[in-house]
């Protein structure tokens, strides 16, 4: 169960992220989760894949590097069958992932 609050990592790869995800989920590949950990707020990590196995990998990296993580039983093709909603797209830019000279700004 995906609790309001919680931080929902897809763990897939951009491509499979941007034809359909968990709404607010952001993307990091199972392969660069140990070296972006640091990305991840505090708190409850749900990891989300399109059957849950590479997701339950994933949730059991995140255990190993301390870090309190559940995997999504079923991935997001459970998730859809339940009626739940999905978005497709690629994620947003976030700002505080690129930052930009203050002179490109007009005041």
């Amino acid at each position: 169960m995906v609790r309001s609050g919680d931080v929902v990592v897809d763990v897939r790869l951009p491509e499979e992220y941007a034809s359909g995800h968990v709404a607010g989920a952001v993307n990091i590949p199972l392969r660069e989760l140990p070296a972006r950990i640091g990305e991840l707020p505090h708190g409850q990590i749900v990891t989300v894949c399109s059957l849950g196995n590479r997701s339950l990998r994933g949730a059991q990296t995140l255990a190993r590097l301390g870090r309190t993580a559940f995997s999504l039983r079923g991935g997001t093709k459970a998730w859809e069958a339940a009626g739940l909603p999905t978005v497709a797209g690629p994620e947003p830019v976030r700002a505080r992932r690129r930052r930009f000279p203050w002179r490109w700004f007009s005041r």
